[in-house]
């Protein structure tokens, strides 16, 4: 009898995971010791402590530590988060902020640098929005892992919270995944820079064809090396348990989610998106994960151009789903 591995993976539940996490979908010759968690910590404790064996990991991390030679992962390109990002976008209303031309020369808030929302933001704001980057002072709440950005970036570290900064005016603006505290309550001046934004992320993507990539699923490389073989049948499973949660939001016999007119909303998804919203594979992501790494390198974190392929294990370049 052919004794399986037992690997931890760290991840967050999703409709896209839980069919791994629970059973449904296994890994072959593998058992999976699932470790469920948010990703901020996820993050930290696989950058820093090399924590887990197989692993979500930010997009942002991977593309700067791969291109300065250090990373301790290798991608498999099944994308676990992906999210539009225009609505991340808090401003205080007392500033004169009308649009994004505005935020030049401002202070602007966000958890990391080289946090993948604060990437895609900076690079949207940039190359759609014409916005100078280089004139924006980026606070941030500190590090994953230590950056080091070329002379001319200003990113400093603000030393005090950041939602509560914008509530007492200290910086002009915040990009954050979550809604500030002050916004929720009303307790500030603060709004999001785009009130319609879905309707700003419909028309971006419609122009660009990207639906931003935020995490990919990860492999420790010393454990790549050891069985090569494990990657590709990590994208295999992963792909088979999307394929689920994808066909599980189309029955409507007894709803799957908690969403009442969840078919209606497929539907529209699918008009505006295509019937695939959410595709794993290389090829498939090419020119969205070169976007990436082009932000990456204009913003000071990437030390170097690299290829897209780099970031992948080359076993699962060829593979589409």
């Amino acid at each position: 009898m052919t004794t399986k591995l037992t690997l931890t993976l760290a991840c967050t539940a999703s409709d896209r995971t839980r069919p791994v996490l629970d059973g449904r979908v296994t890994v072959p010759g593998v058992d999976l010791l699932s470790l469920i968690g948010e990703p901020e910590d996820i993050f930290r404790r696989a950058l820093r402590d090399r924590a887990f064996e197989i692993t979500e990991l930010s997009m942002g991390s991977h593309i700067v530590t791969t291109a300065r030679g250090d990373s301790p992962y290798v991608g498999v390109p099944v994308f676990l988060s992906r999210a539009f990002r225009h609505s991340a976008i808090y401003i205080r209303t007392d500033r004169g902020i009308r649009g994004p031309a505005d935020l030049a020369g401002r202070s602007i808030g966000l958890p990391e640098y080289q946090q993948t929302a604060a990437l895609w933001v900076r690079g949207i704001l940039r190359e759609h929005y014409g916005v100078d980057t280089r004139r924006i002072a980026w606070r941030t709440g500190g590090e994953r892992v230590a950056i080091t950005l070329p002379e001319g970036f200003d990113v400093q570290p603000l030393g005090m919270d950041l939602p509560r900064a914008l509530a007492e005016g200290r910086i002009d603006a915040l990009i954050a995944p979550r809604p500030p505290a002050c916004f929720l309550d009303g307790s500030a001046p603060v709004a999001r820079l785009y009130p319609d934004y879905r309707a700003e992320e419909i028309a971006w993507h419609k122009a660009t064809g990207f639906f931003p990539i935020m995490h990919c699923l990860a492999v420790r490389k010393d454990v790549a090396e050891s069985h090569p073989w494990l990657p590709l049948e990590l994208f295999r499973a992963f792909a088979k348990a999307r394929a689920l949660s994808l066909a599980e939001l189309q029955l409507v016999n007894v709803l799957r989610v908690s969403l009442p007119w969840i078919a209606a909303a497929y539907e529209e998804q699918a008009a505006i998106m295509g019937g695939d919203p959410w595709p794993y594979g290389f090829a498939r992501n090419r020119e969205e994960i070169a976007a990436m790494i082009r932000y990456a390198v204009t913003d000071g974190l990437a030390v170097r151009e690299i290829p897209p392929e780099a970031l992948f294990h080359p076993s699962t370049l060829q593979e589409t789903a």
